[in-house]
């Protein structure tokens, strides 16, 4: 990736995580940690991948977050100046829970050794 599409994500990703916070009134959204941001290199999408803190409520976020991306859109143009800001698509981040299942496999494997 280049430079500036790395640049890019860092601010999109510090910025969503803020309008999440503070300017989102849903609920469900309010409990959502913003992981990481990928950007095409056309600057035409970003995949925004998120974790919720009520795993219950997965689908329910998800949805809520994906309907409030043309809000959030029009917000980030804003809050930064780019020509034209990307298409958001929001994506669940299922890496924490892989890390934490592969942790529980090797300590497993460990309680076995001794």
């Amino acid at each position: 990736m280049s430079i500036k599409i790395d640049r890019l994500n860092n601010i999109i990703m510090r910025e969503i995580s803020m309008i999440l916070q503070t300017e989102i009134k849903d609920s469900d959204i309010k409990f959502v940690t913003v992981t990481a941001v990928k950007t095409t290199s056309d600057l035409s999408y970003s995949k925004i991948y998120v974790t919720c803190l009520n795993d219950a409520k997965r689908n329910e976020t998800m949805k809520a977050l994906n309907n409030a991306s043309g809000f959030i859109r029009k917000v980030l143009a804003d809050r930064i100046e780019v020509r034209h800001i990307p298409k958001l698509e929001f994506v669940f981040d299922g890496s924490i829970e892989y890390g934490q299942r592969i942790e529980e496999k090797i300590k497993e494997i460990h309680k076995e050794d001794q």
